[in-house]
């Protein structure tokens, strides 16, 4: 019987994400801006290090990561069509599995990124994923991982807004798998508005966001007696270190 996952990544980007076939430079560059803030302090210092992108999709990350003066980068999707497109950003994209991969590249990198790819894995898998990438990390090399936020309210929103999604995370599990892993120096970070150098609108946006987040640490607060993590965004970020 098919997997399911394989039936739905055959078209994954044209028929779940609305992606064409010619990548989107312009927008890219716009999306790319408010990574500036959410990798502080967290990429590489030498433009030549080594970065691989898991689950690359399109390739904007890889655009990204090229725009700032980093010429080493290659990525891996299980999505032939976002292979394809991730391909005008640089050849070094491979249509393979990433455990697979991971496992064939041990001490190789001084960066791994995988935004949104956490969550498609079941929970054997995610222990293994995070193995592999402690293995395929160089000393000193950093984990950078997007993913969906449990302690969100409105964290089921991206839960079950792919049926490939498998799993939810809320930053303190995932930081202690991560620890677990042997990742340290780890920190979780939300996704939510720039507070400065994006746009107006998104400085705003934090302002607001400042206010919602205090009612929300008032709701755990009376709850439960402790704030929480204090990451309430529905998408957070989360690092970690090979120290």
């Amino acid at each position: 019987m098919e997997d399911y996952r394989t039936r739905i990544y055959e078209k994954y980007a044209t028929e779940f994400q609305d992606a064409t076939t010619v990548f989107d430079s312009a927008a890219a560059s716009r999306w790319g801006k408010a990574y500036d803030y959410y990798f502080r302090g967290w990429m590489p210092e030498q433009k030549s290090a080594a970065i691989a992108d898991l689950a690359c999709g399109g390739g904007k990350l890889l655009y990204f990561f090229k725009q700032r003066g980093y010429t080493k980068l290659c990525g891996v999707d299980i999505s032939p069509e976002q292979v394809q497109l991730a391909r005008h950003i640089t050849s070094e994209v491979y249509h393979e599995n990433i455990l697979d991969f991971l496992k064939a590249h041990p001490d190789s990198f001084d960066l791994i990124t995988g935004l949104d790819i956490i969550e498609h894995f079941h929970k054997d898998e995610v222990l293994r994923f995070l193995d592999l990438c402690f293995g395929a990390l160089k000393e000193g090399g950093r984990l950078i991982i997007q993913t969906s936020n449990a302690e969100s309210p409105l964290g089921a929103t991206d839960r079950y807004g792919d049926l490939t999604h498998e799993l939810s995370f809320t930053p303190r599990i995932l930081t202690k798998l991560l620890q677990m892993c042997r990742l340290r120096d780890t920190e979780a970070r939300e996704q939510g508005p720039v507070p400065r150098g994006y746009s107006l609108k998104s400085s705003v946006r934090y302002a607001i966001w400042q206010g919602i987040r205090a009612g929300l640490k008032l709701w755990n607060i009376a709850e439960t007696g402790g704030t929480g993590s204090g990451v309430f965004t529905r998408i957070f970020l989360i690092s970690g270190g090979k120290v």
